[in-house]
């Protein structure tokens, strides 16, 4: 099925830039000229992807993406002008799963647009058998419903939080450097921006433990990463 991608940016050109290379490979295009206009249209059209620019009228990026967290775990990727780390993680915190940073190139954008849509999981058919999923602890991971229960309570994950804890399940016990879950698990070279991942860990966190501050899932080996321990 034709994947549908929300564009939301004030700057036209950018936005036929990105439209055009885009429709180039096969996806469906809507546009949105500032956030408030795309919270809109995410919650109504329900788009396999965002990809959300910060600094835009009306509504900024930040405040958009927070809204559409409240209702939808779509992928988010965020468009920003702006360099330093604190803007970067700022929209990492509020739920966005990805971010480039202006001026990018058309080949990046694609690979991030490709790398977050092959996470995405669009369940079009109910289940008709529910399987069970792989137990560690208090929690029950269903791999082929991308479901996450705690004492069966369905945990909301984001696709990408959901992919860092399959990943780390699949190699439990092992440790492993912030780096190498970037390839991992992002698929691709964030030259350098590990802070990514610290986030979602801490996202994670949140979900799953009972205390964040005391994990008892993903652990910390100081110095060196993180590992999933039950």
């Amino acid at each position: 099925m034709e994947k549908k991608i929300l564009i939301v940016d004030d700057e036209k050109n950018i936005v036929d830039i990105i439209a055009f290379n885009l429709k180039k490979e096969g996806y469906k295009i809507l546009k949105a000229a500032d956030g408030a206009e795309g919270v809109k249209l995410a919650l109504a059209e329900n788009p396999d992807l965002i990809l959300l620019d910060i600094m835009m009228p009306k509504m900024d990026g930040y405040e958009a993406c927070k809204k559409i967290r409240e209702k939808k775990n779509t992928p988010i990727i965020m468009l920003t002008a702006r360099a330093e780390e604190v803007d970067k993680v700022l929209g990492l915190e509020l739920g966005a799963d990805d971010y480039v940073t202006k001026p990018f190139g058309v080949r990046e954008l694609m690979a991030r647009v490709k790398a977050n849509l092959r996470r995405q999981i669009v369940q079009e058919e109910p289940v008709a058998e529910v399987v069970e999923g792989s137990v560690y602890g208090r929690l029950n991971i269903n791999l082929e419903r991308y479901e996450v229960r705690k004492d069966d309570k369905v945990l909301d994950l984001t696709l990408r939080e959901f992919e860092l804890l399959k990943f780390l399940t699949q190699q439990k016990g092992q440790v492993f450097s912030r780096e190498t879950l970037l390839e991992k698990v992002w698929g691709y070279e964030y030259f350098g921006d590990v802070r990514t991942v610290d986030v979602t860990v801490r996202r994670l966190r949140e979900k799953l433990e009972d205390d964040p501050g005391k994990p008892e899932y993903i652990l910390t080996k100081r110095g060196v990463g993180y590992y999933f321990d039950c």
